[in-house]
């Protein structure tokens, strides 16, 4: 089941660093807030499957059923009821605000991942 995967890995990093990126030096209204989340599942979809060795369905599932759930403790201000509202940490991992278009670029983020292992790689499971 764990297994190494150099070319997600490769992904993960070069995901990892334009998110980075877009963090630090883009202050707009679309790539920071939309295209940002649309990345960070597939971000997360690649990390999966750098080690972990399961068909893009059940990574895509759970990837997707992770975000949702992040989101999810937004709505329900987590952090707060946590009492970590003064944590940079808390605040990035869980987020401080809900937004339904989180929920949609989340979604489309995972259909990308999807219709790519389709069409270019070739899905196997």
């Amino acid at each position: 089941m764990f297994q190494f995967n150099r070319n997600y890995f490769a992904l993960t990093i070069l995901l990892f660093v334009m998110e980075i990126a877009i963090g630090l030096y883009v202050h707009d209204n679309f790539i920071r807030p939309y295209f940002g989340d649309f990345l960070v599942v597939i971000l997360l979809y690649c990390f999966l499957k750098s080690f972990v060795k399961v068909s893009v369905w059940v990574a895509a599932a759970l990837v997707l059923l992770f975000s949702f759930a992040i989101e999810s403790a937004q709505y329900l201000n987590l952090v707060e009821k946590l009492g970590l509202q003064h944590s940079k940490i808390a605040k990035v991992v869980l987020g401080n605000s809900f937004a339904w278009m989180d929920l949609l670029a989340y979604t489309l983020g995972i259909l990308a991942v999807i219709i790519m292992e389709k069409i270019l790689f070739k899905m196997k499971g």
